[in-house]
């Protein structure tokens, strides 16, 4: 069982910053993420999309966020439990809380912050009759390990950056990429663009637009896939190992709307004075909490994450007096 004193529920950039504020009070962290990496819809979604409203930073690529924050808590030394979905909270006797995960894992705490941004990310699959059957057996819609795929015949279906940046990164590891789109135009980052045109044309990428994957077959495992061509009667067939069909990620409260916390909508409601929510030691910070004028920024969610831990501080140490100390004067001092 993994302990600690704050579990951090979400690894966006809201849940990622909690761990710097929480190191300045020497309180330890650990965070749960069902996606595969740190950095939430930032990482996973658009990585390669600007943000115009970090202080000091006129503008800053959403994954370069990421990556700064990462390095910014690195001497806190946080935890990690990734790919896996926080399922269930219980309360203990003395006052702590044990999160479990769906593949079991335990972690136990006496403050937990909800920082899941939209709420647990599945993903959008396409409306393929047999999918289910290939799921775990070919199809994938999330790319948790690229050695999976050496020397694979990979097909990727998609046309944002995530679909641009796998099919880049997976040239190099597959035995063939082939990247079908069901237009001639991407959403994704021109320089990725550029890149999967030039690979075309060179030959060592297959492009396949105007068309959408509609077929699956193969007898245990998938071996190939049914391409439909816009303007095109006949399917075509292309060899494939694996299917990745990389439609982004769909929010959903999850198993969050049944810990018995208040919900308003989709939304955790806390108190502002430390975003605190109505069970005792549990808070819920960045844009999966509301209150009254509440604003969905990344900005905002700093904010929060920074009073929620002095919070979580006396509740470990209720009689000891929390002085705020500068970083400009005291520098960050690590684990």
């Amino acid at each position: 069982m993994v302990e600690t004193d704050i579990i951090i529920i979400g690894a966006g950039p809201v849940g990622l910053f909690t761990v710097f504020e929480a190191g300045l009070l020497k309180l330890r962290c650990h965070i749960i993420d069902v996606l595969p990496q740190p950095g939430g819809q930032l990482t996973e979604i658009y990585p390669k999309k600007p943000i115009y409203d970090i202080p000091g930073f006129p503008s800053i690529l959403a994954g370069d966020l990421i990556d700064n924050l990462m390095e910014q808590i690195a001497p806190f030394k946080p935890g990690f439990t990734l790919g896996e979905k926080a399922i269930s909270i219980e309360e203990t006797e003395d006052n702590k809380f044990i999160v479990t995960t769906e593949n079991g894992t335990q972690h136990i705490a006496p403050n937990i912050a909800i920082a899941g941004g939209l709420g647990v990310f599945e993903p959008r699959k396409p409306p393929i009759a047999n999918i289910s059957e290939f799921e775990g057996k070919g199809v994938d819609y999330m790319i948790k390990d690229p050695e999976k795929y050496r020397n694979k015949k990979v097909v990727i279906a998609g046309g944002g950056d995530s679909a641009l940046d796998w099919a880049l990164f997976l040239k190099d590891v597959a035995s063939e990429v082939v990247l079908a789109h069901r237009s001639t135009e991407f959403r994704g980052h021109l320089d990725s663009v550029q890149k999967v045109m030039d690979l075309s044309s060179n030959g060592q990428m297959k492009l396949i637009l105007n068309s959408e994957i509609t077929h699956l077959d193969g007898s245990e495992n998938l071996n190939k896939v049914g391409a439909t061509i816009k303007g095109e009667s006949e399917i075509q067939w292309v060899e494939a190992d694996c299917f990745l069909p990389l439609f982004g990620l769909s929010p959903k409260l999850g198993p969050i709307a049944d810990w018995g916390l208040n919900i308003n909508k989709i939304a955790i409601e806390v108190n502002t004075f430390d975003y605190s929510t109505n069970i005792p030691g549990i808070y819920a910070i960045g844009d999966i909490n509301t209150y009254v004028g509440k604003l969905k920024l990344i900005l905002c969610g700093f904010h929060e994450a920074t009073l929620m831990v002095q919070s979580a501080f006396k509740r470990i140490y209720p009689n000891k007096n929390l002085v705020l100390k500068y970083t400009t004067v005291n520098g960050v001092q690590g684990f």
